[in-house]
């Protein structure tokens, strides 16, 4: 497994690029839409870093200080696995809670799930096409 990026969720997703860029020298590397979840999504990178900031923003997301979204501006952590299938053998064998089943982002995009953390952390698992 290797750790990729960590995402947090934007309110207004042209803001928040510009706040990156202007203050962090960050650049924009991919920005896209989510279908499956009404999102949009971008990855920025930092000079020197293979890891990633991925900023989500979520449509039907109003506000960020009302239930069920008060604590969670922070969004996920995500790690690439090679096996999806074996890794989610075992996350489910050891009761690890998985809040969505893997999926694929589109016809040609990897395959993608989500598990929680023992404290409610969400973490993305990506299996990249070879």
């Amino acid at each position: 497994m290797r750790f990729v990026h960590v995402s947090i969720r934007a309110k207004d997703m042209d803001k928040s690029i510009d706040f990156y860029s202007k203050h962090f020298g960050m650049r924009l590397e991919r920005r896209r839409e989510i279908k499956a979840n009404d999102a949009e999504i971008a990855f920025l990178t930092s000079e020197g870093s293979d890891l990633r900031l991925e900023l989500t923003h979520y449509r039907k997301q109003k506000a960020f200080d009302q239930a069920p979204y008060e604590d969670r501006a922070w969004d996920h952590l995500a790690f690439e696995v090679e096996d999806m299938k074996a890794v989610m053998e075992k996350l489910k064998k050891e009761n690890v809670t998985v809040t969505d089943e893997p999926f694929r982002l589109g016809p040609d995009g990897p395959l993608i799930a989500f598990i929680e953390d023992p404290v409610g952390v969400l973490i993305e698992l990506i299996e990249r096409r070879p």
